[in-house]
């Protein structure tokens, strides 16, 4: 790789063209892909295999099953409580696919704005769909704040209409931007380390600062990893929240 960017290209492994529509599998479709398979596979034999004193691996499981419970409750109450499939689908997902991500020579399904804005979008679309359905045309509300005067209605609606319309952007910007701007780093100082130790001499000494730094940057990219899962988590908790309890 000459470029810290090339790592987020998508390759064509298996062309496949129906009726003028592209559906070849890529790289990235592997890797969500496996994704999925890792984590129907990890946690369907950890729940069988499941003991009253628990392994680490079902320590691990549970631990985030509690976690992500607590996001959704603590944020939504008893009546989000049947939305946690989701939750917890979404955020096992995106985990994975940012670990995954981690490996040496795999791919980042996460640094690329097609995936998280699909996400984000339908999440979209699936909150605006709830919102309507638990309180009708009074949905709009979510639009007008409470107490604000009656002069400033118009302005703040105007302002509130751009907000919501801005969230599934924002929801998948923030994934998208935080992954790839890391990995990009990752590749610059792991370059500009390995140009170093190639000149020899005294600069076999100096190549230890950056390789130094990009071990430091790898452990600030794992936790990135699990924070963006937690934030985007969060995110969703949150408009599902407004669609249910409106403000």
């Amino acid at each position: 790789m000459f470029s810290p960017l090339e790592q987020f290209e998508i390759n064509i492994l298996i062309p496949i063209h129906f009726f003028g529509y592209n559906f070849s599998v890529t790289n990235s479709t592997i890797f969500m892909i496996l994704t999925l398979i890792f984590c129907n596979s990890l946690i369907y034999m950890i729940a069988k295999n499941a003991t009253l004193v628990p392994t680490k691996w079902q320590t691990s499981i549970e631990f985030i099953y509690s976690f992500v419970f607590n996001i959704l409750y603590d944020t939504v109450g008893k009546l989000g409580v049947k939305y946690f499939p989701l939750i917890f689908s979404l955020f096992m997902f995106i985990l994975t696919c940012n670990l995954l991500g981690m490996i040496p020579y795999s791919f980042t399904v996460t640094s690329h704005i097609i995936v998280t804005f699909g996400l984000g979008f339908s999440i979209f679309l699936g909150v605006t769909i709830l919102g309507f359905q638990e309180h009708g045309l009074s949905y709009f509300s979510l639009l007008v704040p409470s107490g604000a005067p009656k002069a400033m209605i118009p302005a703040l609606v105007i302002i509130e209409t751009v907000g919501y319309i801005v969230k599934p952007i924002s929801l998948s910007v923030r994934l998208f931007a935080n992954m790839m701007a890391g990995h990009t780093l990752l590749k610059i100082i792991a370059g500009f380390g390995w140009s170093i130790f190639s000149f020899g001499g005294i600069f076999y000494v100096l190549g230890f600062i950056p390789m130094v730094i990009l071990v430091l940057l790898i452990g600030l990219e794992f936790a990135v990893a699990g924070i963006q899962a937690y934030v985007f988590t969060l995110l969703v908790s949150t408009y599902i929240k407004d669609a249910i309890h409106l403000h």
